[in-house]
């Protein structure tokens, strides 16, 4: 078995592939990581918390701790996915106003590998800030994996959130964060 020394954070956002982010948490789990997984706090309704932290060994987080409490392992890399919209454009902006994005605005300003993987239908898609902002993402040396052909018509993401792209985020953080196929540097 590889010895878990890399820490993933894992942010999960209110969308509907939410519910499975166990099948990335497995993924990173094989590729080496330790997780900790991360939602925003419209997303603690969409997963199932209890699976997340016995698949983990470590509490999801919400919000920040409290004084005394232990803290979360350093990320040596964070994923966000499923990214919605509302995520994307607050990150981009330097909005923290929840816990998630709190985590994620520090570690760019810290240089941490950010992977972000969007899920956003396509009349979000096709909007000027949106795409405004995932230009500022990327110029602050964020990976946003966005492309025209997964973007799904309104109205149909629970459909299209059951072939979302778990893998593909793992291989772009195995890539952003210098390890060849997970294996550590």
């Amino acid at each position: 078995m590889t010895e878990q020394t890399r820490s993933l954070y894992v942010v999960v956002c209110a969308a509907g592939p939410a519910r499975d982010v166990g099948i990335l948490v497995g993924m990173a789990q094989e590729e080496g990581w330790t997780v900790q997984v991360i939602a925003t706090p419209a997303a603690v309704g969409f997963i199932d918390v209890k699976a997340l932290e016995q698949q983990t060994g470590r509490p999801v987080r919400h919000t920040h701790r409290k004084p005394g409490q232990p803290r979360s392992p350093k990320a040596d890399a964070i994923v966000v996915a499923p990214a919605t919209f509302n995520t994307i454009n607050k990150l981009a902006n330097g909005i923290a106003d929840n816990y998630a994005l709190d985590v994620v605005n520090e570690a760019i300003g810290l240089g941490v590998p950010i992977v972000v993987l969007p899920f956003v239908n396509s009349a979000y898609g096709k909007r000027a800030p949106f795409r405004k902002n995932i230009d500022l993402l990327r110029r602050e040396g964020v990976s946003v994996v966005f492309g025209e052909s997964r973007l799904h018509d309104p109205g149909e993401g629970e459909a299209s959130g059951r072939k979302f792209p778990w893998r593909l985020a793992i291989d772009s953080v195995s890539s952003a964060d210098g390890s060849e196929n997970g294996s550590g540097n």
